[in-house]
């Protein structure tokens, strides 16, 4: 993206009390963030959920002032910026609503085609999670995915350890500006992630890690993956947050179980009581949940269709579509089949008794 197109991306991070909701919101609306700064008030005021006090926030002109400033911290430092709108944008991050409208990064990070997974817990790691997460990320490894955390103590700089030794791309989430690095205690480690791996972070230099700063970092840590998995957490804490924040994105959440004396495993037994993440004690049940498998895997022994099966017209517009789509969720093919829900997984479940299609986790259905 062009240096003038960001600036105002970075003009419109500066509104008071905008937000990313609304930033995107007018984006949207106006077809680009310079057109926010040139649209007329009364037009803008029309924007469902923007009040005046944003559309007369928007004509101050420091905003632009202060951006120009940090285009040249991002030209200087050979900063990456991609916008919410941009393809090299993390697409999972793309369905959160409340995503930021920038990201800025450093190092060799490729997301597109893989699989990604957030690991979190406890600063007070135990010998306990330390074993499970050497034993576990060992075991992932065949599936070359990528691990997200936060660079904090504990958990979050172990997974990122585990995952450089056994070659595994990397990616930390700083709750602060890429000027700097909290704790400074891991910047032998962050220096190493940026040859397979890097840094992400949604804030401007000169943003000091503060505490409020942490909970934001956490959304786009839920955010990134495909799923969240706490190592050890007590009964409050942050890891625990960003198990919230991945649910309310409709990610699977992940706790490993412990002991019920151990303070570090109280929160993980809790998100598993009360049915707010899956138990994990191996890949296995990543694998089964996720529905991965291995490039061998993903041409298992054929169902044999049944041959001269008669379709009416509704089971079959479903099989050509799932044909010439590949897998596709429920919701999807009753809209692109113009069926309620109700007839689609009825049509559905005749196919699959036909043997025709078959369902996989996650109401994914794939035509055979």
């Amino acid at each position: 993206m062009k240096n003038q197109d960001i600036l105002y991306y970075l003009a419109l991070q500066c509104v008071d009390g905008i937000g990313d909701k609304n930033a995107k919101k007018l984006i949207t609306h106006c077809g680009s963030a310079q057109a926010v700064f040139e649209e007329k008030s009364k037009n803008l005021q029309k924007i469902i959920g923007i009040g005046s006090h944003v559309v007369n926030a928007i004509q101050n002109a420091n905003y632009l002032q202060k951006a120009e400033k940090e285009i040249r911290f991002i030209n200087n430092n050979k900063i990456e910026v991609s916008t919410f709108l941009e393809k090299e944008y993390p697409k999972k991050l793309k369905y959160c609503a409340d995503g930021p409208i920038l990201l800025f990064q450093k190092g060799k990070i490729a997301l597109a085609e893989r699989k990604i997974i957030s690991i979190v817990g406890t600063r007070n790691i135990t010998n306990y999670g330390k074993s499970f997460l050497k034993e576990f990320i060992q075991e992932l490894k065949k599936y070359n995915p990528i691990i997200i955390s936060g660079l904090a103590y504990g958990v979050d700089i172990f997974a990122h350890q585990q995952a450089m030794e056994n070659n595994l791309q990397t990616i930390a989430v700083l709750a602060h500006g890429l000027d700097r690095l909290y704790p400074k205690a891991h910047y032998e480690e962050a220096t190493k992630m940026m040859e397979n791996g890097g840094l992400f972070s949604e804030f401007w230099s000169n943003t000091n890690p503060d505490r409020e700063n942490f909970v934001k970092r956490n959304r786009i840590v839920a955010g990134l993956s495909e799923a969240t998995i706490v190592i050890e957490s007590d009964i409050k804490g942050g890891s625990l947050i960003t198990a919230d924040i991945a649910s309310s994105y409709n990610r699977d959440v992940f706790a490993v179980p412990g002991r019920i004396t151990d303070a570090y495993s109280k929160g993980c037994n809790q998100l598993i009581k009360s049915n707010k993440a899956a138990m994990i004690t191996s890949v296995k049940d990543l694998e089964y949940i996720l529905n991965w498998k291995l490039d061998e895997e993903k041409n298992p022994k054929v169902i044999q269709k049944q041959l001269f099966v008669d379709l009416n017209s509704e089971e079959q517009n479903m099989y050509d579509y799932l044909l010439k789509e590949g897998k596709q969720s429920l919701d999807t093919i009753a809209l692109a089949c113009k069926k309620p829900i109700y007839k689609t997984a009825t049509t559905l479940l005749n196919l699959e008794i036909k043997g025709l299609i078959k369902p996989l986790p996650g109401k994914i259905f794939e035509a055979i």
